[in-house]
């Protein structure tokens, strides 16, 4: 059987940003299954808490100081993070690699205060169930920021060579950037049930 060309597609670009792209989907595909394991951490936070006597557990409510402070450094780094977007997608290698350079700094700092976070908690990991899911949803977050941070380090060593002025490489940074936005919105309710919860 002889085959027939339908149509020829060799004047289609071989990268597309946004939708058009494939890394775009499964970077939403994604956030869309890590989305649903925070959701689970925070039913699991509600659950346990609806059943126990007194919240949380055995313990003191954590200090909000670190908590506050990472919340804080996250909102703001979403006005960067949107600038260095905008710029991918304007195609301005300049100001990508500024801005990649901001946002591995403000990505690095809210895990520096986690490590003073985590000592703040006032309960252990394995000290009752209470300990264990305020530890794994400030666990699931950690391991996100540290992802991230790990991509963006990446994408900036990435666009300081010559494959940096790259149509592909300018949708991938907007990628970033959207899970960067998708990190710093899972945080609040994990922030809310930690701080606010734990003081009803």
């Amino acid at each position: 059987m002889k085959p027939r060309i339908v149509a020829d597609l060799s004047h289609l670009p071989l990268h597309g940003a946004g939708s058009a792209s494939l890394t775009w989907w499964g970077t939403l595909a994604f956030m869309l299954i890590e989305g649903t394991g925070f959701a689970l951490g925070v039913g699991v936070y509600l659950y346990l808490a609806s059943l126990a006597p007194e919240w949380p557990l055995g313990a003191a409510a954590p200090d909000p100081l670190w908590g506050t402070l990472i919340t804080a450094a996250l909102v703001i780094s979403v006005v960067p993070n949107m600038l260095v977007s905008r710029w991918a997608a304007a195609h301005d290698l300049r100001k990508v690699r500024i801005g990649l350079i901001v946002m591995t700094v403000l990505g690095i700092v809210p895990l520096v205060l986690r490590v003073y976070e985590f000592g703040a908690l006032n309960v252990s990991w394995d000290s009752n169930a209470y300990g264990s899911i305020v530890w794994v949803l400030l666990g699931l977050h950690t391991t996100h920021l540290i992802t991230d941070v790990a991509d963006t380090v990446v994408l900036l060593a990435v666009m300081f060579t010559r494959h940096g002025d790259n149509k592909r490489r300018y949708g991938d940074v907007q990628d970033n950037a959207l899970y960067w936005n998708f990190v710093t919105l899972t945080w609040l309710p994990v922030y809310a049930c930690l701080y606010g919860l734990a003081r009803l």
